[in-house]
């Protein structure tokens, strides 16, 4: 975790309260994109997605085409997967369809009473509340939203706090 770009999104960002359907949004296509490969990776094109994707605007990104998917396809800026664009396209299409907003029903999954973990051997994975979380984003027509992308996405925007005990973050 040396990596400048790594460490200002740990003490900066990682574990903050992200609120918003946009910002959320954004957050699970990152997440999304981020399976399989390393999270920096996501960090250091993190700007290219966002001007790829129209700045994660949900009616934006819902309206994508296929012209839009061969777009980001040779994009050499973002992840070039095409299951991962598509999914970022439905899951925006799905977001568009949640009566009380994407926010409303990630957050529903908070669980600020949650104990520090002493290490980081005490974060899990996945967690009862992720896989709830990942089974109703799914139930919705979420797509790279698993159990584990979910847990990611739950402490990514704050509704764990999994900076350990004497992390100067934590506070």
């Amino acid at each position: 975790m040396s990596d400048p770009l790594y460490l200002a999104y740990h003490d900066e960002e990682w574990g903050r309260p992200v609120r918003g359907d946009d910002r959320v949004f954004e957050r699970v296509t990152l997440e999304a994109f981020q399976s399989g490969l390393s999270w920096l990776t996501i960090l250091r094109k993190r700007e290219n997605f966002r001007a790829a994707f129209d700045g994660f605007a949900i009616p934006k990104v819902a309206a994508y085409t296929e012209a839009d998917v061969e777009r980001l396809l040779g994009d050499a800026g973002i992840v070039r997967n095409r299951a991962k664009i598509e999914a970022a396209v439905a899951n925006a299409r799905a977001a568009m369809e949640l009566p009380d907003g994407l926010s409303g029903l990630v957050w529903k999954y908070a669980d600020p009473s949650a104990p520090a973990p002493r290490t980081m051997a005490d974060v899990p994975a996945v967690t009862p509340a992720s896989t709830a979380l990942a089974k109703e984003l799914k139930r919705h027509g979420f797509r790279f939203v698993g159990p584990t992308t979910a847990y990611a996405l739950m402490q990514a925007i704050g509704l764990v706090n999994d900076h350990v005990e004497d992390c100067s973050a934590r506070a």
